[in-house]
């Protein structure tokens, strides 16, 4: 193994909190499957601003492929603390048990009292484990799949896996909030391109997807006859939202300097400069909705 310098100065501090959308596995390891813990402090910071940015627009077309339904079974996969099945269970055509799926037991626990007291839902399941091994025959009687920030930290074997398990069951997969490799600071400066490019490579370590996932889990499903829709899904930050905003950019940071230690010097200034009151920053990120065709 080949050691990289120490660089002269430290990294700013990755925060504990690490974002599926934003830091992903700054300063974190992961396992297969996507098995990364994330803390319910930084998933609560997070939820506004995950269900502000969900595009609305896919929900038209999924009512339409759901229509005539009096009960939907929804999987979750990597479900956190529930915030989807928050966002979305009021807004499904019918009542609806979910199954959720995440490899942490406090996560899961969480997600199952949060989900349980809301009106449409029936019931609520949880399966604890790798969601990437999940089969067709394992979809038997599931009415939609869904994920939030979750197939960037997929490889393009676990995704084409899914792809095939939703296609083969007929189950529409609704998957929100893909990182899409763009920031966009204002007023912007030389060294965002170069952040942004040191995180987007941090980001595919390990043959990762990172921004490359919404492409390639679109062209995943329309192989297997599956109809895709896209819609984009930004996050806004700035003022409004300062705890959030500070703590996306530090960990944002900190990974591209974890990839291009060259970036170190600049990280303390730079940070400074993208923490002052009018900076507004949109992350950019792309839902997806694939509906099983005639080839499932």
């Amino acid at each position: 193994m080949v050691r990289r310098p120490r660089p002269a100065r430290p990294p700013p501090r990755v925060p504990a909190a690490a974002t599926r959308l934003g830091t992903h596995r700054a300063g974190h390891g992961r396992s297969t499957g996507g098995a990364v813990s994330f803390s319910p402090d930084w998933l609560a910071l997070r939820e506004q601003a995950d269900a502000t940015a969900r595009s609305t627009e896919l929900l038209a077309p999924l009512g339409d492929f759901l229509d005539g339904a009096t009960e939907l079974t929804v999987r979750d996969l990597g479900c956190g603390t529930g915030s989807m099945g928050r966002w979305l269970s009021g807004r499904l055509p019918a009542p609806q048990r979910w199954i959720l799926h995440d490899h942490d037991p406090a996560l899961l626990a969480q997600a199952r009292l949060n989900l349980s007291a809301r009106g449409p839902v029936l019931a609520v399941e949880t399966r604890e484990g790798d969601l990437t091994g999940l089969r067709a025959e394992d979809l038997t009687g599931t009415s939609l799949v869904t994920a939030s920030a979750l197939l960037d930290l997929l490889t393009a074997e676990e995704v084409n896996r899914l792809a095939a398990a939703c296609v083969h069951a007929g189950s529409p997969a609704l998957l929100t909030l893909s990182v899409a490799g763009r920031v966009e600071m204002t007023p912007a400066e030389p060294l965002d391109t170069a952040f942004t490019a040191a995180f987007n490579a941090h980001q595919r370590r390990g043959l990762l997807l990172g921004p490359d996932a919404p492409a390639v889990t679109a062209a995943a499903f329309r192989a297997l006859g599956a109809s895709v829709h896209s819609a984009p899904s930004p996050w806004r930050l700035g003022p409004r939202n300062a705890a959030l905003t500070a703590e996306w950019l530090r960990g944002w940071v900190a990974a591209a300097c974890e990839q291009d230690p060259g970036l170190t010097r600049h990280a303390d200034a730079y940070l400074r400069r993208r923490s002052q009151d009018g900076v507004e920053i949109v992350v950019h990120h792309e839902d997806l909705l694939a509906l099983p065709g005639a080839a499932s």
